[in-house]
């Protein structure tokens, strides 16, 4: 199996900044893409950044020039480096991943995978 467990996340002051991580573990035979969305209380989850395997990015307009996405292949880890926090990016962020597993009779299975979520708490 594979899972997706999420570190960095906390509370911070406007202007601050903090670095979310998303290290995958398992049977993985590659990963295609990986991502971070979010989820504000009352709102739907929305996409922040993703990155695919030739490092390629985009983002959701309300974090450019402010959220950096990046990923250690050699590590399976994704990072989302965030500064200038403001109030509004307050919610539980989530990592996705797109990745291609091993199974146990040596198949390859693709499929979605998220972790478990990391809060992050924007306010004075």
């Amino acid at each position: 199996q594979v899972q997706l467990v999420e570190s960095g996340g906390g509370l911070v002051q406007p202007g601050g900044s903090l670095r979310l991580s998303c290290a995958a573990s398992g049977s993985i035979f590659s990963i295609n893409f990986m991502g971070w969305y979010r989820q504000a209380p009352g709102k739907e989850r929305e996409l922040v950044a993703v990155i695919d395997d030739s490092s390629s990015t985009n983002y959701a307009d309300s974090v450019k020039g402010r959220f950096t996405i990046s990923r250690d292949n050699a590590k399976n880890t994704v990072y989302l480096q965030m500064n200038n926090l403001k109030p509004d990016d307050t919610a539980v962020y989530y990592c996705n991943a797109d990745i291609t597993r091993v199974t146990g009779s040596n198949l390859r299975r693709r499929g979605a995978y998220w972790g478990q979520g990391t809060q992050v708490a924007v306010s004075s």
